[in-house]
């Protein structure tokens, strides 16, 4: 078993963090508080080749697997420029049609989301079911050559980037539960109804409701086979987990290294506040759970990519990747309201003035206080990350 990273991964891992570092996590906040695209760095790295790192070649992708994949979400995450969709359509929607798609359909779809100019979303939550398949709702019936859809998606993100939705309906009955089936539905269908969803978290993407009424599609929207559904839904989010726990090795990568250099920094009583073990050992412990995540998520994505069964690898990332903190229903769509938020303060994550695209350097910036974790360097615990201003109640630095 050899754990050394190849030369090849080390100089993609070097590639995506150069793009994000020209970006740079006030470029994402500032998105993220407008709750605007980051749609010049999504066209940069669809320009360099990356969004699409997991697509054949043969269809304009990069001819990697998911494995590459992930370094590019945890660089982007560790320069403090996380995207959300890389998961949503580079890793469920493409990695499904790669597999599960006709010739038509790759044809048609996989070169755009290859190159970045087009994004597909995944639509399987409902109201009253998550992602539990066996309680689905929503139905695909046909009417001659086409399908029919009915019903309703809860919150399904980037639905207003994308050119189409990968949809998970009901198409049969059997006596194992409901039969299920995977169908590629234009953004812009007449009878689909987005209803915009409030959140408290601060994400550029964002997330929405959606009511299927009478939407009409072509035979051409049947992804593969009529219920064969479940396996596709599951081949498509083994690689949501890995990338998820990707994304989320990059943010702690980012806070860790922020927080470490804040820790020798600061000084109180003559000293650096990391000199006490107060402060060092919490550290310590966070970089640990950091890179046992990251191994967790390697091993998953070789898993997939060597096509081994990947689901329990795949859970145990994503466990991983979320910490300990788990019984606060953290991620729960209805507890967005009700569980109080961890913060990340603003200035201690961005630093005053950092990196910016279009902003140069303000007086008095430090460097050191820009600089994002080097590619590669330690990793995260997924928990969503809100960049807000201290409360007058809070004491400053």
């Amino acid at each position: 078993m050899d754990f050394a990273e190849s030369a090849e991964h080390r100089a993609l891992r070097a590639a995506v963090a150069e793009i994000a570092q020209d970006f740079g996590p006030r470029y994402y906040a500032e998105r993220a508080a407008e709750r605007r695209p980051c749609t010049e760095l999504w066209k940069t790295l669809g320009d360099a080749g990356f969004i699409g790192v997991n697509i054949p070649e043969a269809y304009g992708g990069g001819g990697g697997g998911l494995t590459e994949l992930v370094l590019v979400c945890e660089e982007l995450a560790a320069a403090g420029t996380p995207l959300l969709l890389l998961v949503v359509s580079a890793a469920i929607s493409a990695e499904v049609i790669t597999e599960f798609g006709t010739e038509e359909q790759r044809q048609t779809w996989l070169p755009g989301l290859a190159s970045g100019t087009a994004k597909m979303v995944f639509a399987i939550t409902e109201p009253d079911a998550g992602s539990n398949t066996h309680r689905l709702s929503t139905t695909a019936v046909r009417d001659g050559e086409d399908w029919v859809l009915n019903g309703s998606k809860y919150y399904i993100s980037g639905v207003d980037e994308a050119e189409a939705l990968l949809v998970v309906a009901r198409t049969g009955q059997d006596e194992r539960g409901a039969q299920l089936s995977l169908f590629i539905v234009p953004a812009d269908a007449a009878g689909l109804d987005k209803r915009l969803l409030p959140v408290d978290l601060l994400l550029p993407e964002r997330q929405f409701t959606l009511h299927f009424d009478q939407v009409r599609v072509g035979p051409g929207a049947l992804v593969g086979e009529e219920g064969a559904g479940f396996r596709q839904v599951f081949h498509g989010l083994n690689p949501e987990r890995i990338t998820g726990a990707a994304l989320a090795v990059g943010v702690a990568r980012y806070a860790l290294g922020a927080a470490a250099r804040y820790a020798n920094q600061r000084t109180v009583w003559s000293e650096p506040i990391g000199a006490h073990q107060g402060v060092s050992h919490p550290l310590a412990k966070a970089k640990i759970e950091t890179e046992l995540a990251a191994l967790m998520t390697r091993q998953a994505a070789w898993q997939h990519d060597h096509g081994l069964p990947a689901g329990e690898s795949s859970n145990m990332a994503k466990y991983a990747a979320r910490g300990r903190d788990r019984r606060r229903r953290r991620g729960h769509p209805d507890s967005w309201r009700q569980r109080p938020i961890r913060r990340v303060r603003f200035d201690a994550l961005l630093g005053a003035g950092a990196a910016h695209p279009h902003r140069a350097d303000q007086p008095g910036d430090d460097p050191q206080l820009r600089r994002p974790a080097q590619p590669g360097s330690a990793p995260i615990v997924l928990t969503p990350i809100v960049l807000t201003e201290p409360s007058q109640h809070e004491e400053q630095p």
